[in-house]
């Protein structure tokens, strides 16, 4: 799991110096950072992944607790006092209350360690499906070039051809451009040396498909059998010397 930011949002000192104290004993322990209940700024808690309050004084206390609850995204976890008989309802799911009792800092941190294996999971979720749909893409992409590969390989075929019949001629026929037809010819042989790793690697990629697929049930023809299939066309002959 990559290391977590977490926030704590506190005016006493010994609530911050007893969750600083016990998480740091912990591995692996996420980045803190403080603040106190009059001076943090709402935009900056989008960048944290936990947000921990408690040990709020004064007049403002109420109008954080009522900004981080209304507000959606990063969770929070709100330290209440016992003395404190009105707080605040978990009304939210990313707003969550625990008791300041006896061993509280521990039970912050298991509700804390709770939080962020959950975030991180999701996190790793959100990858796959990405991962996911790239590949589908590159399938995609994959399967076109595989369909289109004969047509590539008459194209290739026909101008390389032509290039070879103008180089033929007499020198004088062709003047200042045979400079540029040579480029061409070889600027089609680099292609034609593409199309053949491109094949080479289709050609693999088949090879472990069908050793993975042994003793597997019986199945229809998949996506790259039936492209493969198709009538392949002729390599592109060698350049005459």
């Amino acid at each position: 799991m990559t290391q977590a930011d977490v926030l704590i949002i506190s005016d006493e000192a010994e609530f911050v110096r007893a969750l600083v104290g016990r998480w740091c004993t912990q591995y692996p322990a996420p980045s803190l950072t403080v603040a106190a209940g009059a001076i943090w700024m709402e935009e900056a808690a989008a960048g944290y992944d936990l947000i921990i309050l408690g040990g709020l004084r004064g007049r403002d206390s109420h109008s954080t607790l009522r900004s981080l609850r209304g507000r959606s995204g990063t969770p929070v976890l709100y330290v209440a006092q016992e003395e404190q008989p009105s707080s605040p309802q978990n009304a939210h799911s990313h707003f969550s209350v625990v008791q300041q009792r006896d061993q509280w800092p521990h039970t912050v941190l298991l509700v804390s360690g709770e939080i962020l294996r959950r975030i991180n999971a999701v996190k790793r979720a959100r990858r796959a499906e990405q991962w996911a749909l790239d590949c589908q893409r590159y399938a995609t992409l994959g399967r076109y070039m595989i369909e289109m590969r004969p047509a590539i390989n008459d194209t290739l075929t026909s101008v390389l051809g032509n290039a070879d019949l103008l180089l033929l001629a007499e020198p004088p026929a062709l003047g200042e451009s045979r400079q540029q037809i040579q480029t061409i010819h070889r600027m089609v042989l680099r292609l034609n040396e593409i199309m053949r790793r491109f094949s080479s690697l289709f050609n693999e990629t088949r090879g472990f498909d069908n050793v993975h697929s042994e003793g597997s049930p019986a199945a229809g023809p998949s996506e790259s059998a039936r492209v493969s299939s198709a009538p392949s066309t002729s390599e592109i002959p060698s350049p005459r010397r």
